[in-house]
């Protein structure tokens, strides 16, 4: 170790580098690559909202807003979250923060303690085990199966030891499987969390991309909205991911406890942002349902064609990833990964970057165009046939 990295402070030197980031970085380094690896819409943002972004700037509207957001954003925001059958306060119960990422990190700060244990089903996005050490918390694996669709349970709870958890994550629609959570699923998910006493911090990013039914948050069911947080943004439904806006919904004595750490960290979201949001959330219903229609187009063709591969492919209802198995032969699916990128240059990633019961799977965006997913499940295909003959 030089004497450089030696003023790192423990976290900063436990904290590993993204496992996806590797293969960006792979990709990156390859002509002709075709990458379904990142979790970004094709789309550019509404016209709409980036022409309130512009006007607002032309205006010379660029100084702080309030800490908590606009309080016009916050009613848009309380009005909008109605068609889940969630009412919130704009006042008290909505912060708006620097995307969905910023406000699951204020929660975790604002609730775990040193020692606390969280509950975090895996597969999972990777953020929240970081964020949980951030906090000095400690995870607590909770492995999710693809037999049973990925969706978790009671029982997936009760064998992980979550009972002595202080709080769980959940992300429905989720990335990287693509699973959702019927209601029915996830009244068993809060008996628990009620018998246990336990806070949940609900991820519900990908809310708006769900194909087959409405979405249901765990906030709506008897007991839960004094237990749990939500999370929101505009990065995946209005494709505005470089805009980095999102908010929460909670208790007023969590929103304020997370205002507080917001306040001496973002001080206030990006100005320019929370009018283009405002504008999203005023006239984009329209482009927010056409991008949710292509994105069920390209699913159901790519989920068809790894089926079609010999590649078993559960069937993800939400969000813009699908999780592959890797092809009979294949356990390893990092092997698989850079096999594929160097040999075909198709950028997946392996599922074992996501945690327990990712191993052997791969995770596929499909927020890239048709005839980019074409060209790359062609690749796939012509290197899983070679890969049988050899």
């Amino acid at each position: 170790m030089t004497e450089r990295t030696d003023r790192l402070s423990q976290r900063a030197r436990e904290t590993p580098p993204s496992g996806i980031r590797r293969f960006f970085e792979l990709a990156e380094e390859m002509d002709d690559i075709v990458s379904l690896g990142v979790g970004e819409p094709d789309f550019s943002a509404p016209w709409a909202a980036r022409a309130a972004a512009i006007d607002s700037l032309e205006r010379g509207r660029t100084s702080y807003t309030s800490n908590r957001g606009r309080r016009d954003l916050r009613e848009r925001v309380a009005s909008h979250v109605r068609r889940y059958d969630l009412s919130y306060d704009p006042d008290e119960e909505i912060l708006v923060t620097t995307g969905a990422s910023e406000a699951v990190d204020l929660a975790m700060r604002a609730l775990v303690d040193p020692g606390d244990a969280v509950a975090v089903p895996q597969p999972s996005y990777i953020s929240y085990g970081p964020t949980v050490s951030f906090s000095g918390g400690e995870v607590v694996p909770v492995e999710t199966h693809a037999e049973n669709d990925f969706v978790l349970t009671y029982e997936d709870l009760e064998r992980a030891g979550a009972a002595d958890a202080e709080a769980l994550v959940l992300c429905y629609p989720n990335n990287p499987t693509g699973a959702v959570m019927t209601r029915e699923e996830l009244a068993e998910v809060a008996e628990f969390v009620r018998e246990h006493d336990l806070f949940v911090l609900s991820d519900e990013i990908y809310a708006a991309l769900r194909y087959e039914d409405e979405h249901v948050s765990i906030a709506t069911l008897p007991g839960m909205r004094e237990r749990t947080v939500v999370f929101n943004g505009f990065s995946k439904a209005y494709a505005m991911t470089g805009l980095r806006l999102g908010y929460a919904l909670g208790p007023p004595e969590v929103i304020d406890a997370m205002n507080r750490i917001h306040q001496y960290t973002m001080l206030s979201s990006p100005t320019t942002a929370q009018f283009a949001a405002l504008e999203a959330l005023d006239s984009c219903d329209g482009a927010v349902e056409e991008m949710r229609r292509e994105f069920d187009r390209r699913r159901q063709f790519v989920i068809s064609r790894f089926n079609e591969i010999g590649m078993d492919c559960f069937e993800a209802k939400g969000a813009f990833y699908v999780f592959p198995k890797c092809p009979p032969g294949w356990e390893d699916d990092e092997a698989f990964a850079e096999a594929l990128i160097r040999e075909e240059r198709v950028a997946l990633v392996p599922g074992r970057v996501f945690g327990e019961g990712g191993e052997g799977h791969l995770r596929v965006s499909y927020a890239s165009g048709m005839s980019e997913l074409k060209t790359a499940m062609d690749r796939i295909e012509s290197f899983v046939t070679e890969q049988k003959q050899s």
